[in-house]
């Protein structure tokens, strides 16, 4: 199951899991559409192709939560 990460490593921005515009690798670092576009869809930490994340509908999340864990560092 994704881990479903709440910010965008980059820039910060909030990544709701209910909401689109989430950009992920296969190790599922996260990217905002802003950012995987300035990176050209390529992870800056393992090189890899950066893919639309799915959504989580919100009724999911009591049951499968979203990561509260920020990866932005600032």
């Amino acid at each position: 199951m994704l881990e479903m990460r709440p910010d965008c490593e980059r820039c910060g921005a909030d990544l709701p899991a209910e909401a689109p515009g989430a950009f992920i690798c296969s190790f599922e670092c996260t990217w905002c559409a802003e950012c995987a576009e300035e990176l050209d869809d390529r992870c800056p930490n393992c090189g890899g192709e950066l893919m639309d994340r799915p959504t989580r509908a919100k009724a999911l999340h009591a049951k499968h939560p979203p990561s509260t864990e920020r990866k932005f560092k600032g």
